[in-house]
């Protein structure tokens, strides 16, 4: 019996090829509009983006505030396109990310804040869209045709073109080195056999865990976890989820743990530790546990760039699972390529 590859699958197995597109073919927009960013010189950054685009922003502010020492924040698209507020903001840096870049409310929001006197870059697959058309400048993320509905190399591809704007304007080289040795990393990373969790979800709930960089992956799996599987999922911020959260903890409750080899790592692993120890199947991915269960996972060269070997690792395992629920990753219900929101 002939078992058919679900497109999600082949996307998953396309990342590393992806990434090296990205970084064979992007490199002349990153130093022009890196070179720009320099020059206009921001004092702080803003993002717009819904869904899995504002997970990826959601990495680029940690990347923000931890590499270039500015902060950024998310504004919502519904101040324009809803509330009709046009912002002041000379000085900042807005970075949209969209795969399609065809929201109408992302699109107005981008325009108004570049008429509002910042500097904006699009993050999109298509820079022939309307929202590449209204920004100060456009990184094309070279991810190709994704035809899924579940975005897996699309938000690759976007966490990798922003967080290299970021390196080359700070101009940190040890970082623009792990960058560039991203697809052999994430080969290995598309090949890690996560199947212990995909055994331990019962398809009721589970937690996903972060801090950090690693905490905006956190979201994008629970995130992926709802869309495709059909699953709630839940993600917090391992500062957070013993604030309250923690109550739902009972007896083999899954919870996944995201860290990078970085500062938090020890905080990651300690609440872990602490919630299998209450009686949640924890599995994690760093080998600082003791009674959490440690995953298969990749180290980059830099502690920034580990997350984006962990989303690539959990993308084959979530659709693991939603295969096993009898789900098509592909099309899950209700649910569409592309959401234009006003």
């Amino acid at each position: 019996m002939s078992i058919e590859v679900t497109k999600m699958r082949r996307e998953i197995n396309e990342i590393p090829f992806a990434v090296d597109r990205l970084l064979t073919a992007g490199g002349d927009a990153i130093a022009k509009t890196a070179s720009a960013i320099r020059e206009h010189d921001p004092d702080f950054l803003i993002s717009v983006a819904r869904g899995s685009s504002d997970h990826a922003c959601s990495y680029l502010k940690y990347a923000s505030e931890l590499l270039l020492g500015l902060p950024m924040a998310s504004v919502g698209p519904s101040v324009k396109s809803i509330y009709g507020v046009d912002m002041r903001c000379p000085g900042a840096l807005c970075i949209s990310v969209s795969q399609s870049g065809q929201s109408p409310d992302i699109v107005r929001l981008t325009q108004s804040l570049t008429e509002g006197g910042a500097y904006s870059v699009a993050v999109t697959n298509d820079t022939g869209s309307a929202l590449a058309g209204v920004a100060s400048s456009a990184l094309p993320i070279h991810a190709g045709p994704e035809l899924s509905v579940a975005a897996t190399k699309t938000f690759v591809t976007s966490l990798v073109a922003g967080l290299w704007l970021l390196a080359e304007v700070k101009g940190d080289h040890a970082l623009l080195t792990a960058i560039r040795n991203l697809p052999e990393a994430l080969s290995q990373a598309i090949t890690c056999d996560w199947g212990a969790v995909v055994e331990a979800v019962d398809g009721q709930s589970l937690f996903t865990l972060g801090r950090g960089t690693s905490w905006a992956i956190s979201n994008e799996a629970a995130l992926k976890f709802k869309e495709t599987c059909q699953i709630h999922a839940e993600s917090y911020s391992s500062a957070e989820v013993l604030h309250g959260p923690v109550s739902i903890i009972d007896q083999g409750f899954p919870v996944i743990a995201f860290s990078s080899g970085d500062a938090a790592e020890a905080n990651i692993a300690e609440v872990a530790d602490t919630l299998a120890e209450k009686g949640a199947r924890v599995f994690a991915t760093t080998d600082r546990v003791a009674s959490a269960v440690p995953l298969p996972h990749v180290r980059t060269s830099h502690w920034m760039t580990d997350p984006v070997a962990s989303i690539a690792s959990f993308y084959g395992m979530v659709e693991s699972v939603a295969t096993r629920r009898g789900i098509n990753p592909d099309a899950p219900r209700h649910l569409r390529k592309v959401t234009e929101t006003v």
